[in-house]
């Protein structure tokens, strides 16, 4: 499994619970570094998970320079501290938990870029709906337009940010994390995705916070790595619905999708899906 991540440069390592996804996790961070793939890996798991990780990678490597942030790292006092930390130190390996990563800032910049590109997206949806006429449903319509008004609100947000910027927390850009392993992915699979499908199960019309700021750094590791940046590992990855293939795909592999012109949903479902009652 570490070759087949070291190959493909990223990947999904999707063992059943048990089969050592943590030492794959840990091995495949340390090799990276050390081939030069990776600069500065990070792990993220679940909180319960964090110590045993960082555990397994002591184990594994004793000599290790490794960085475990703790809850104490991530209250408001210490946190500015330890993002300074993870910016300014050469590490082997990053490690923390899913809640914690949510914490670490983006550039604004990528931010609104990537705020307007979905902007762009919604504003050619409706507009294609709107010359269908009759055949659309009118929930869809507002679905949509809510969504417009929400992007609308979070760039203008960002915007203000960017013109009255003063703090100096370190954000993801900053830190120089190039390799992004991220355990129990599966947390992960709400991101909100447009599409005329009606009575599909697990298409989300909601977005979880925590998916949209992880969908976002993949996108910015993709950019800088060539789609060479992000691992998931998980011991479900698709558990309720084939959507759920279509959401890792975004993670992993958004730029070929673009190559593909299968970035909406509806294109990619048509592809390779077929829907059945």
């Amino acid at each position: 499994c570490v070759w087949m991540l070291k190959q493909n440069g990223g990947g999904i390592c999707d063992h059943e619970v048990g089969t050592g996804k943590t030492l794959i996790m840990c091995i495949a961070a340390h090799e990276m570094k050390r081939l030069n793939l990776a600069h500065k890996p990070m792990i993220i798991g679940l909180k319960a998970n964090v110590r045993e990780i960082a555990e397994t990678y002591r184990k594994a490597y004793p000599n290790a320079r490794i960085l475990y942030a703790s809850e104490k790292d991530f209250a408001a006092a210490n946190r500015v501290r330890f993002f300074n930390d993870i910016r300014n130190n050469d590490w082997d390996c990053i490690i923390m938990s899913h809640d914690q990563f949510g914490k670490i800032p983006q550039s604004p910049e990528l931010q609104q870029r990537i705020l307007q590109e979905e902007l762009d997206t919604v504003e050619e949806n409706l507009e294609v709906l709107r010359t269908q006429g009759k055949d659309v449903s009118r929930a869809m319509l507002r679905g949509l337009e809510k969504r417009k008004v929400n992007l609308q609100a979070k760039l203008e947000k960002v915007e203000y940010a960017i013109k009255t910027r003063t703090d100096d927390v370190a954000d993801f850009k900053q830190m120089g994390i190039d390799h992004l392993f991220i355990d129990e992915s599966h947390n992960f699979k709400n991101l909100f995705l447009m599409t005329k499908m009606r009575n599909v199960g697990g298409i989300a019309q909601t977005e979880a916070q925590k998916s949209s700021d992880l969908f976002a750094k993949c996108q910015y590791l993709d950019e800088l790595t060539n789609s060479h940046g992000v691992i998931f590992a998980t011991g479900t990855p698709i558990s309720n619905s084939m959507v759920e293939l279509y959401t890792i795909q975004r993670y992993l592999q958004y730029s070929t999708l673009q190559q593909k012109k299968l970035t909406h949903f509806d294109c990619w479902a048509s592809t390779f899906g077929e829907t059945t009652t």
